[in-house]
């Protein structure tokens, strides 16, 4: 029976792994400075998003200081400095539904309240975003929020990390919200 079972496994679909295309996967946020002289926005960006899903659509991707654009505005940093830049500043989980993405035919779109478990500073924060899948080619599914989405900035001033860059950068304050938006490319493996 045992031997039977494992055949009849072996005989089913795979479902397809994805992976996110770190050449067209990127996060761009406002920060909104607050100056003596008045509100400043400043446009951010963390590039090249890499992230392999497993085949039940559980997405884990880390996001490191040398993915964002705070390097290129900093400048050289010391070398004692510069090892810091690829450790993680967070890690986002999340899950989709590998089976929805593969049922869309080339043009077709889907959007899926997803479950965000941010973990950054010895600290785990739990969101939901509605995200628009659209597939544009048999391996390729663009990615991006569906609805207007803005992270909290008394939060991210309250995380140690994030404000260690934000004050780096010279945000020594900021505004309420920082909006996000998301654009990103899921490849299948």
């Amino acid at each position: 029976m045992g031997t039977a079972l494992f055949a009849l496994l072996l005989a089913l679909p795979a479902t397809a792994a994805w992976e996110l295309d770190p050449a067209r996967s990127r996060v761009a946020a406002t920060v909104v400075q607050i100056a003596p002289t008045g509100p400043i926005a400043h446009q951010h960006e963390v590039r090249r998003l890499a992230g392999s899903a497993e085949a039940d659509g559980t997405l884990r991707l880390p996001l490191r200081l040398a993915q964002s654009d705070v390097i290129e505005r900093m400048g050289s940093l010391p070398p004692w400095l510069s090892g810091l830049t690829e450790l993680p500043l967070a890690t986002v989980t999340t899950r989709f539904p590998p089976h929805r993405l593969e049922a869309l035919a080339v043009g077709e779109s889907l959007v899926e309240v997803l479950e965000l478990s941010v973990q950054s500073g010895g600290t785990t924060h739990r969101e939901s975003l509605a995200v628009h899948f659209t597939r544009e080619a048999p391996g390729r599914v663009r990615v991006s929020n569906a609805e207007r989405v803005a992270l909290d900035g008394r939060e991210l001033m309250a995380n140690p990390t994030l404000r260690s860059v934000l004050l780096l950068l010279g945000y020594e304050q900021i505004g309420d919200e920082v909006p996000v938006i998301l654009d990103a490319v899921l490849l299948r493996r």
